[in-house]
């Protein structure tokens, strides 16, 4: 529970360094995203989650708070190939770490990869072509071990 105190405190702190207010709304939006860290949530699995804690915060408050925090750099909206975009908090945010995902073209199953493998390549690739980079993001598509007897033709 001290992490998410700690991970609030943090959004708090860069939504006000934006000029913007840490509402009751959004500390709600971010409590349901720090409880289901591991998550790829879109913004009608926050939306389903979030009316249970606070039925006043409707669908289009939801779309604005993930935005909002997109924004501001306080989450990452991915789109993992089915049209659906999807958000997870910034890997600095939190217990957060850069990783990468597998996704089953069967199932849709999303699998992290906890390793960040690319970290010196990303280094590299920086000082080669002095380039900042910010971050970075890598999607594996195949098949999971449950679908592997299924696949798809691609």
């Amino acid at each position: 529970m001290d992490k998410e105190r700690s991970a609030q405190a943090e959004v708090r702190d860069i939504l006000r360094a934006s000029k913007y207010k840490y509402t009751r709304q959004r500390e709600k939006i971010m409590d349901v995203l720090l409880e289901n860290i591991d998550e790829h949530l879109s913004a009608d699995d926050v939306y389903n989650l979030v009316k249970d804690k606070a039925p006043d915060i409707g669908l289009s408050t939801v779309y604005r708070t993930l935005e909002l925090f997109q924004d501001c750099n306080i989450l990452h909206g991915i789109d993992f190939g089915d049209g659906c975009k999807r958000y997870e908090l910034n890997h600095e945010i939190g217990e957060g770490h850069h990783h990468h995902h597998l996704i089953c073209l069967v199932c849709g199953q999303i699998i992290e990869v906890k390793d960040d493998l690319l970290e010196n390549l990303e280094k590299r690739i920086g000082a080669e072509y002095n380039f900042d980079i910010c971050d970075h993001q890598l999607k594996f598509f195949g098949y999971c071990e449950k679908c592997a007897g299924q696949k798809s033709p691609v």
